[in-house]
């Protein structure tokens, strides 16, 4: 597997559990949802009042029908005179009746029940059908007439074979009790059509509401998105370093105090504001700082520069002189080299910082890999150094001087925090498109992890367990990480106890580019913006 292969991430999913916590529903559900949830709501107490109101109506209503054809029962319902008393109910094959005449009155309705009960026996029952005619009710069916109460008020029962019946008793002169019925059919059928029709009219109105207040919401929610839109837009801004124009702002019709959201677009303007006048005092000190270390820099190049010539002039001097004074001259013009090389970083990375534009030319990364591998190798002979490049020559635009710093910055912080015998490869890919990778990998000890994440810091320290000895100045790796940023790129570093790799993300330039004249390149590589 090659050293500068990417792990693949999975793309984040919602578990679907989530999906049922409202408290992770967006701000529009949750507004839908309990708009629809109290319609609903109103719909169900609107229908059980009607139903139940529309119920006692048609209960009340049918129970004066059945009072009125109680009392013509009643007045029929006495035995003609000279008949003999009553007698036995008559079987379900006779077809004759005379208890139960009394319910061929004129205006008795259809369906209507009549019984006779005595000594708390049914002796007579029968219905009026649809045709006038008198149908006889078994005595299976009768028998859960002989309980019913003789109180004057109306009860429900079901009779076996025929359904719900609103009944009424009325004791009679001779004793008997005459029972009158009317089937509760008509007011259950009235009381499902009105049921199905309210649900029906529920849903239709609560689609419609959910439609509706969809557009109303979204249309509401509108200046909350703007506001949303432009607190993303200033997150997305690179705040860390560097001048900031922070000119992102809410739109002054979105700042209402009269409302919510007028509210939270004026407290966002507000903390623009202070966010803006604290990162141009930022980037003020910090001008004021890259410029010292400019001018410190550049001023002490003389200095140094004349202590070298004067300790060199003293150690290249004919006349003899103490051993002691020999080595201090030494170790002056030692010191004085290293004070240089600090020099020199430090004015790199505050010609960095201000921005200075690099080169801007071809280079050919493959062939500089190679001179860097080659030096670092006649330096660090106690190293295993190896070098991976693939076949087709790979080309960027940059400064061809800085590439070579990064990637000799990169060898030599191998060289220098590893033990001998380790290995180090350097490897080049440029198999994704648009993008050069190169990675520098050795078998070492690793980086501690604490040190990882300043690892790019200037002046950073902490690689204590890779050191050999001591003499880095700490800022190796803020040069690499700002040559590269320069240069439209990136620098990665994962680290392990033998295995740590430093990579190298440059923007490629397709070979038809590669093949055209310097200016050319330049001019395409800034329009294409990989500088």
């Amino acid at each position: 597997m090659s050293p500068s292969a990417r792990a693949l991430r999975p793309s984040p999913m919602r578990p679907p559990a989530a999906i049922l916590r409202p408290a992770r529903w967006s701000l529009r559900t949750r507004l839908l949802t309990v708009l629809v949830s109290l319609l609903a709501l109103v719909a169900l107490a609107l229908g059980v009042a009607t139903t139940v109101a529309l119920q006692h109506f048609l209960l009340g209503r049918l129970d004066g029908q059945l009072v009125a054809a109680g009392g013509r029962s009643a007045n029929a319902g006495g035995p003609p005179p000279g008949s003999p008393g009553p007698g036995p109910i008559p079987g379900p094959g006779d077809r004759t009746d005379t208890g139960a005449r009394f319910l061929l009155t004129p205006g008795q309705p259809p369906g209507t029940l009549g019984a006779r009960v005595a000594a708390g026996e049914v002796t007579a029952a029968g219905v009026l059908s649809e045709g006038g005619t008198l149908q006889l009710v078994p005595a299976a069916s009768a028998a859960a007439l002989a309980s019913l109460p003789t109180d004057g008020r109306p009860h429900t029962r079901a009779v076996a074979g025929y359904g719900d019946f609103r009944l009424l008793g009325v004791r009679m002169p001779d004793g008997d009790v005459l029972i009158t019925g009317l089937p509760l059919r008509p007011v259950t059928e009235t009381l499902y059509r009105l049921v199905a029709v309210e649900a029906a009219v529920a849903v239709v109105a609560l689609v419609a509401a959910a439609l509706a207040g969809t557009l109303i919401v979204r249309r509401t929610l509108r200046p909350l998105r703007r506001v949303a839109a432009t607190a993303a837009r200033v997150s997305a801004l690179p705040l860390e370093r560097g001048e900031v124009d922070l000119a992102e702002r809410v739109s002054v019709a979105d700042t209402d105090p009269r409302t919510e959201v007028g509210q939270v677009g004026a407290a966002l303007n507000r903390l623009l504001d202070t966010v803006g006048g604290a990162l141009a005092a930022r980037q003020a000190s910090e001008t004021r700082v890259r410029q010292f270390v400019a001018d410190a820099s550049h001023e002490l190049r003389t200095p140094l520069a004349a202590i070298r010539g004067y300790a060199e002039v003293t150690r290249r001097s004919r006349r003899s002189v103490a051993p002691d004074l020999a080595y201090a001259m030494g170790r002056v013009e030692s010191e004085a080299d290293r004070m240089t090389v600090l020099v020199e970083d430090l004015l790199l990375l505050a010609r960095l910082d201000s921005g200075r534009p690099l080169a801007r030319q071809p280079v050919e990364l493959s062939r500089l890999v190679v001179d860097a591998v080659s030096d670092a190798s006649a330096a660090g002979a106690d190293h295993s150094w190896r070098l991976e490049l693939p076949d087709q020559q790979v080309t960027v635009v940059g400064d061809a001087a800085r590439l070579h710093q990064v990637l000799a910055n990169l060898l030599a912080n191998a060289r220098t925090h590893t033990p001998a015998g380790t290995t180090v490869t350097t490897s080049l890919d440029a198999g994704t498109p648009g993008e050069v990778v190169l990675a520098v990998l050795d078998d070492g000890p690793g980086i501690p992890a604490e040190a990882l994440p300043s690892i790019f810091e200037r002046f950073a320290r902490g690689q204590r367990s890779r050191s050999r000895h001591a003499g880095s100045t700490g800022l190796g790796l803020a040069i690499v990480h700002a040559i590269v940023a320069a240069h439209g790129g990136a620098v990665q570093v994962t680290s392990r106890p033998g295995r740590t790799i430093f990579f190298v993300r440059l923007p490629s330039i397709p070979d038809t580019v590669a093949e055209r004249p310097a200016a050319e390149v330049s001019a395409a590589a800034h329009s294409s913006g990989t500088g």
